[in-house]
């Protein structure tokens, strides 16, 4: 990925999402920006005191190629879906912590389920680190798009929940290592 503090200027007109409020902006052609992360697919940056979240579609905007990851497999048996359903929320990454939201310990329940037709329903259950966070949706979103890129997924059900409240215990020891919080 790419370091922090790498500054790159706008080549066209690009889309974002200001953190953590969720409203939609437009970064203008031209406007320089600091990558502050770009990992699992979205871009943050910190341009005029605030941070922009920017969707990996929209990176040739910042002159950047985002690596989607390597192809997944045709048809996996439950227990490579299954993995690959865990490795997908792994690429999902708070857009103000460059830590991904499972070893956040955001996600509290990922259940899949095996249809007659043969494909996986998923059933996700995250919360946020701050109830008042306006990336709830955008989160969603990530989650519901990276799982639904898993070949034989089905519907993918994820909603925020709050109980119990998210605490900093309930991170990974690799992302309480990386925090400064151990």
């Amino acid at each position: 990925m790419f370091g922090t503090k790498q500054v790159v200027t706008a080549e066209r007109d690009c889309p974002g999402v200001l953190v953590p409020m969720g409203t939609e902006v437009i970064i203008p052609e031209g406007t320089e920006v600091q990558i502050t992360q770009a990992m699992g697919g979205s871009i943050t940056v910190h341009i005029g005191g605030n941070l922009v979240r920017v969707d990996a579609k929209d990176a040739d905007a910042l002159g950047l190629d985002i690596d989607l990851g390597d192809p997944m497999p045709e048809n996996p048996t439950d227990e490579e879906f299954e993995n690959l359903a865990w490795e997908q929320l792994k690429t999902c990454f708070d857009p103000e912590i460059p830590i991904n939201i499972v070893d956040l310990g955001l996600i509290y329940k990922c259940d899949v389920e095996t249809r007659e037709d043969g494909k996986r329903n998923v059933t996700v259950d995250l919360t946020l680190t701050a109830p008042g966070c306006g990336m709830g949706d955008i989160l969603l979103d990530d989650v519901r798009s990276k799982l639904e890129r898993i070949p034989t997924c089905g519907d993918v059900h994820a909603e925020l929940v709050f109980d119990p409240p998210w605490g900093p215990s309930m991170m990974s020891d690799e992302a309480r290592l990386q925090t400064g919080m151990f």
